[in-house]
């Protein structure tokens, strides 16, 4: 039972005060409260369904055929910043020798099983390499720690793709994260192993993005670009191994 107001005083029913009508039941408040919740989950779904797009869904398809039958080692996902191919140390195979930034063998017969998804991703988005090592420390004459060593090894990846396949270097950039992003422990060979590790960030492209790149002349095609680090020199036949600590 509504309260009645005190003497003196106009109820809240009364037009003159609620000139839009009579006041809302109570159930209203809460309704319109799940109305809301709902149209904010159907916002969400319709992102992820312009994210998930046909290119993607098949490239997620023919990476994850490649990890089931064995010709890569490693995971793919799909998650709201992108696609995300990882490839880790499995094994005997290693990816770059121990303390260096050049790709062995075995990385570079791994990268040119991506590289026809990943020249097909290239044409609408942006392709960031991710460079990951163990927590073992690094201190030589070319590199001081591991985020300059993975920042160099994701650098070489992006230069092989450029240089070798022939990827638009607009849309490549290279990060570099130490050991600062574990997924395993470090305290066994196997979880050092995972550790070390090169992620291949197919980023998302908002529709301002799309614009920029779809410009005139190129000149407003800002992507970011991969540049060879100043630490990395040239390597010559004299040069002698370069090992970690």
């Amino acid at each position: 039972m509504p309260l009645k107001p005190p003497k003196g005083f106009i109820d809240e029913s009364d037009p003159k005060v609620a000139q839009i009508g009579h006041p809302a039941p109570p159930w209203l408040v809460n309704y319109a409260d799940l109305m809301t919740e709902i149209a904010c989950f159907f916002i969400i779904l319709y992102a992820l369904s312009t994210s998930l797009n046909k290119q993607v869904q098949q490239a997620v398809e023919d990476v994850q055929k490649m990890v089931n039958t064995k010709q890569i080692s490693g995971t793919v996902a799909v998650d709201r910043e992108g696609l995300k191919i990882t490839l880790n140390e499995e094994g005997h195979v290693s990816f770059f020798k121990s303390g260096e930034a050049d790709t062995t063998p075995a990385m570079d017969a791994m990268i040119a099983k991506l590289v026809p998804t990943l020249r097909k991703l290239a044409v609408d988005h942006d392709i960031i390499v991710e460079g990951h090592t163990d927590n073992r420390k690094i201190s030589n004459q070319y590199f001081d720690s591991n985020w300059e060593l993975s920042t160099a090894r994701a650098t070489m990846v992006v230069r092989l793709l450029k240089n070798k396949y022939g990827l638009p270097p607009n849309r490549l950039g290279a990060l570099g994260y130490g050991q600062y992003r574990p997924i395993a422990s470090n305290n066994t060979p196997e979880g050092r192993a995972e550790n070390r590790r090169v992620v291949f960030w197919v980023k998302n492209l908002s529709p301002s993005d799309k614009k920029i790149v779809s410009g005139s002349g190129g000149a407003k095609a800002k992507a970011l670009t991969a540049h060879p680090p100043a630490s990395v020199p040239e390597k010559k036949e004299n040069q002698p191994n370069i090992k970690g600590l």
